[in-house]
């Protein structure tokens, strides 16, 4: 019998997302027909002028050691445009670490926060990973139920609910993940002053703040004044808005105090993140020529939300869904499709891939079995193949008795 494992990894699962993208990808190189609708990857090359830097920074041999916390030249072009989109708040680049992934940026944030005995606040339906790294902390993670007419979002009502003595963190994604809702300012306001009156951190999850249908930029905590802010992480990283997922540069913007034991920690796990990458990244953040790219991807994603939307309302009328104002997610629901023996996500996807060759992630990896997330970081032709799968999928279900499914 093999030896115990440590208690550090006793919650641990494997992400969803990803195992339902590998699966995705093993039957396409194994010939089957496949729609992969399931990755947040955008589909689009990284702007030219980003590679270019990152091909030069090996050329000129930045293929050393890095420093810990970051290049001077990134933090500074983060904290510029961080500063430039909230209206020129002053940002310092000192209270930033650059990480190898905004994933490990979050990892940092709340190991450096949160401990036993503590309780993380996450609205639900959430990212997977959020509970995943709580419970490496140690920390307790309560997910707080979105309201289905406010978009699956939280209200302070609902955080009141779940709220303890014993709740000292609160993480917050908007644009969010799986669903596409984006908070108001006035509903982040509102938030900040109940985390403020009850001492709770803030983490900000703003990884897809740049792609926002709204008029510029997603609201973000760093619109907000600055005593809101004083027990606030804002996470941000190239990810998703540049189309570097691959290049694996996270940041997060902490309180001076705070930005010096997650530089701590990462000196004792990674250290500094891939040295070429982050020259890369400073191009992304700092050159203004980019924000052409940027533009042109969130138009693209707008079309295809668009067209997802419209297919819907007119092909599939009684399924509910979350109409996205940001990132690149499609959330509906599944468990009232069917009249008899209502079917669960889990099934619902496990179906669809065996019938129709469409890979959606099942609501249940997000913490609410109803629903599916649907992405549309894939290129027109394969949403709408996949989509005429899915509907086709979804009528079948519908017009079929549950007890002939099988």
């Amino acid at each position: 019998m093999p030896d115990p494992l440590s208690l550090n990894v006793q919650h641990l699962k494997a992400s969803e997302t990803i195992a339902i993208a590998t699966e995705a990808r093993r039957r396409k190189a194994e010939g089957e027909e496949v729609y992969d609708l399931s990755v947040g990857e955008p589909d689009f090359d990284t702007p030219a002028l980003v590679a270019e830097a990152g091909i030069q920074a090996i050329r000129k041999g930045h293929t050393r050691y890095p420093p810990n916390i970051g290049l001077a030249e990134l933090r500074t072009a983060i904290g510029s445009q961080l500063a430039r989109l909230s209206g020129g708040r002053a940002v310092n680049p000192d209270n930033i670490v650059v990480s190898s992934g905004s994933k490990q940026a979050l990892f940092n944030t709340c190991f450096t926060l949160f401990g036993p005995h503590d309780r993380v606040l996450i609205p639900a339906p959430a990212w997977v990973s959020y509970p995943q790294i709580v419970h490496l902390c140690r920390a307790e993670p309560v997910m707080v139920p979105g309201d289905i007419e406010w978009g699956l979002k939280v209200s302070v009502r609902d955080l009141d609910q779940h709220y303890s003595k014993l709740t000292k963190g609160l993480i917050l994604c908007s644009p969010c993940n799986p669903t596409g809702s984006v908070y108001t300012l006035s509903e982040l306001r509102a938030i900040a002053e109940w985390a403020r009156k009850h001492d709770v951190w803030i983490i900000s999850d703003e990884i897809y703040r740049r792609i926002h249908y709204g008029q510029g930029p997603a609201p973000s905590v760093l619109d907000l004044p600055d005593e809101l802010l004083e027990r606030t992480v804002v996470i941000a990283g190239a990810s998703k808005a540049y189309a570097m997922t691959g290049w694996r540069i996270g940041a997060a913007l902490a309180p001076t105090h705070v930005a010096k034991k997650i530089a701590a920690l990462q000196s004792h796990t990674t250290t500094g993140a891939n040295h070429p990458a982050q020259w890369a990244a400073a191009a992304a953040f700092g050159d203004p020529k980019v924000e052409e790219d940027i533009s042109r991807m969130v138009a693209a994603f707008r079309k295809r939300r668009d067209y997802i939307v419209n297919r819907f309302r007119a092909e599939a009328p009684g399924v509910e869904f979350v109409e996205p104002h940001g990132a690149f997610y499609f959330f509906f629901r599944v468990d009232g499709i069917r009249e008899r023996d209502p079917i669960g996500s889990a099934e619902f996807c496990a179906q669809l891939m065996q019938d129709e060759g469409v890979a959606l992630v099942p609501g249940a990896a997000f913490g609410d079995d109803r629903w599916v997330r649907l992405s549309y970081a894939a290129s027109q032709q394969t949403i709408e193949a996949g989509l005429d799968r899915v509907l086709r999928f979804i009528d079948r279900l519908a017009a079929v008795p549950a007890a002939s499914n099988a």
